[in-house]
């Protein structure tokens, strides 16, 4: 068996958006795969859908169940367990993949002897084959034998798990998992995965469809969902420090914990959460200093480009409550215009 698709299910029945999905990994030119499809207690026609698929494809469709929703992290945790193949693939349920996606993925592999390959992106809002906005995740600097210059890359720009495969013995062999119970899951182990993979190489393709829509994650913001990226990045945190990887890659997960910890959080939270709490923007600042408090002197936090966001952190650090009363402020001006 060449490859395992993982593919965590939870309430993507919808608009057709599961048999999409089924369907591009079903009709892949490359045909020795399994599809190990987890229902994490759906509410919705998934696990309907799900059971059509088993008993149409029952030598390459395998389902397996939840009684309690778990989130993706432990989806994925029970997909690998089962998984035989030589490769190991995860897709989200609402997106889907060219025809040649795991044939020239693999091909590249081959090739090049690499033990994780990656390709680009289309970002798309309707079911189609047609590229959408197009988004390069790796470029020639992530590629090749991973020395520690190309380590540091992966542990910063780690791209998306979902757009890679990734070879099975490595992950056995470390014992990767991850985190369970909560969103951006990704977050924490993309990062903390790389370090034990030794050669990664890329096709420069958008072969993966990422779909958004209302319901999507990363269109989601609520104060509990910043707290699983909190948490995310703290498990990585502890991880690193466990496997050697916060001393020998100090600057680079400074970096990323800075950026998915502390930036990202701040500022979706500020935009995006409908109730916003002064408590919380202290809990997030205390957490970055108590872990990192000269981020700021971070060789790579000029890569954080938003010249207001960093002016405003500048102004947090200073004060909280005129941070909070200054970033309100402008929000409430910015919609009223």
């Amino acid at each position: 068996m060449k490859v395992s698709v993982i593919i965590p299910v939870y309430n993507t029945a919808g608009e057709g958006k599961l048999n999409f999905c089924l369907d591009s990994i079903l009709h892949q030119t490359c045909s020795d795969l399994e599809i190990i499809a987890v229902d994490d207690a759906s509410t919705d026609e998934s696990p309907e859908v799900l059971k059509e698929y088993a008993e149409k494809y029952p030598d390459r469709f395998h389902v397996y169940t939840h009684e309690k929703n778990s989130r993706q992290g432990t989806a994925k945790n029970t997909g690998r367990q089962y998984a035989k193949g030589e490769w190991i693939s995860f897709i989200d349920s609402d997106d889907w993949i060219t025809p040649d996606y795991y044939e020239k993925l693999l091909q590249k592999a081959e090739e090049t002897g690499a033990d994780f390959v990656g390709c680009d992106c289309s970002i798309v809002r309707e079911h189609t084959f047609t590229p959408g906005n197009p988004v390069t995740l790796y470029t020639e600097q992530h590629c090749g034998v991973l020395d520690e210059e190309k380590h540091t890359l992966h542990i910063m720009e780690c791209g998306y798990m979902v757009t890679k495969i990734y070879k099975r013995s490595v992950i056995e062999e470390n014992h990767l998992r991850f985190p369970e119970g909560i969103f951006y899951e990704d977050n924490c182990a993309g990062p903390l995965w790389s370090v034990h993979f030794t050669h990664f190489e890329k096709v420069s393709e958008p072969m993966y469809f990422y779909y958004q829509h209302s319901t999507s994650t990363v269109n989601t913001i609520t104060e509990s969902r910043c707290r699983d990226r909190m948490t995310a990045m703290d498990i990585m945190l502890k991880s690193m420090k466990e496997n050697g990887g916060l001393e020998k890659y100090h600057d680079a997960v400074e970096f990323r914990y800075t950026e998915l910890y502390f930036v990202n959080t701040l500022f979706s939270y500020m935009l995006g959460c409908k109730e916003k709490h002064i408590g919380f923007v202290k809990e997030l600042k205390k957490g970055i200093l108590n872990n990192f408090p000269n981020f700021r002197q971070n060789p790579y936090y000029p890569r954080i480009k938003d010249a207001e966001q960093k002016k405003m952190i500048d102004l947090l650090m200073k004060s909280t409550m005129g941070f909070y009363v200054y970033y309100s402020a402008l929000w409430m001006y910015r919609r009223m215009r």
